[in-house]
């Protein structure tokens, strides 16, 4: 194989790159095994640890993604033939891994990870795994998030959501659940917590969508894969739709943040847009009520038909916003929904709807952030600063916390 000889400084930024792009991909391989994400997750640590320290010195080698599943596999087998562990699994049982688990570096297929981390992803929605813990598995061992990032997504404590995955991951190792894809009937029970979580990957990926290697063009790419593997399932072909509907808008990192209705539209990729158009479509099933993504992915349309238009129509998001609560009423969209209510009716009556939110709100940026706008439209400035300064505190991108900061100084002044 290969090397590249690199500065130390280069090595960092190669792992840091490959962690963001693959460390998802690289876990599903190492567990799919035995079932064990923490042994997976460890000896994965330790081969990055590993790669930081030789890297510099011998070169990045020319496939890091592969190095890194050999060193961390290396150590998985030690694991297996040391003494402690055959005290608690035979050895034989520990080192059948069969299959293309245990292929040679140089005979795997790498683009078959992809798959692999789907199936990852199906394995953690299996029915034995609580419900609550699911989405916030897959967020952390299939998709790569920390569990603080994933608290601040679900509006919890850091310390419950930690021990929230360590329990999913010790009953899925206990509980022996098999790392295959369900077969085609058992799909569409396992589907919701998938795509929640292939929805989530993308939602907390989004601030650096312009990069190419951002987990949030992989969250839209297993979104459409998803949807063709399926074939029939309108949810799935309606998240592909909102994704690439959302994706279309996406701007460069870096840039400066802008509220949607202050973008302009020339700028947005009218080809995404088509394609977003085109999987909505798919979606629809005449007679049927629509689902909770349908509504979003057609919240996104209606944006997005702007770029032709020129115009938005507020008394369709209105309309769907009101839907979309009905039958999803989660934080976030409620919050949207006060937001948009705020400007098609009153900032009152939108005011009023985030009061009555629960006091999970208060972890919650958007609720801040839309708060603050209700309260400059009511005239209400010294209570629109305050609420500008503590959504910029909860925000993690600084294009966002920029603009933030810069409502509350205008107000200030």
């Amino acid at each position: 194989m290969g090397r590249v000889i690199v500065t130390g400084e280069t090595a960092a930024h190669v792992a840091e790159r490959t962690a963001r792009a693959s460390y998802g991909r690289l876990v599903a391989l190492l567990a799919a095994p035995t079932g064990d994400l923490e042994l997976a997750e460890d000896t994965l640590a330790q081969a990055f640890e590993q790669a930081l320290t030789t890297w510099p010195r011998d070169g990045v080698p020319d496939n890091p993604d592969g190095w890194l599943l050999t060193v961390a596999r290396n150590r998985q087998r030690d694991l297996w033939k040391s003494a402690a562990h055959r005290r608690n699994q035979s050895l034989e049982a520990a080192t059948d891994i069969g299959g293309d688990a245990v292929q040679p570096l140089n005979d795997l297929d790498l683009d078959r990870i992809p798959d692999r981390r789907l199936a990852l992803l199906f394995v953690c929605a299996h029915p034995a795994i609580a419900a609550n813990l699911r989405t916030p598995l897959m967020l952390q061992a299939v998709l790569g998030f920390d569990s603080a990032q994933i608290a601040r997504a679900f509006a919890v404590p850091a310390g419950a959501m930690s021990q929230r995955l360590v329990r999913g991951k010790r009953r899925i190792r206990d509980a022996r659940i098999p790392f295959v894809i369900p077969g085609r009937q058992a799909m569409p029970q396992r589907l919701p917590s998938v795509l929640e979580a292939v929805y989530g990957c993308y939602t907390l990926a989004f601030p650096e969508l312009g990069d190419g290697e951002s987990l949030a063009g992989e969250a839209r790419y297993l979104a459409v894969t998803t949807a063709r593997l399926l074939g029939d399932e309108p949810e799935a072909w309606a998240l592909a739709a909102l994704l690439t509907l959302a994706s279309a808008r996406a701007t460069t990192p870096g840039d400066r943040y802008l509220p949607l209705q202050d973008q302009d539209p020339d700028e947005w990729d009218r080809h995404l847009i088509a394609e977003g158009e085109a999987y909505l479509r798919r979606a629809e099933r005449p007679g049927q009520a629509p689902g909770r993504f349908q509504l979003e992915a057609a919240i996104q349309a209606v944006h997005c038909d702007r770029a032709r238009s020129g115009a938005t129509d507020w008394d369709a998001l209105c309309t769907l916003y009101t839907a979309l609560v009905a039958i999803a009423p989660s934080l976030g969209s409620r919050v949207a929904h006060a937001a948009v209510i705020g400007r098609t009716r009153s900032p009152r009556t939108g005011l009023s709807l985030l009061e009555a939110l629960p006091v999970e709100r208060e972890r919650l940026q958007p609720y801040h952030a839309v708060r603050g706008d209700l309260l400059a439209r009511l005239g209400r400035h010294q209570d629109a600063v305050a609420a500008f300064h503590q959504a910029s505190t909860l925000s993690t991108d600084p294009a966002v916390r920029a603009f933030l900061e810069r409502r509350a100084k205008e107000l200030s002044g």
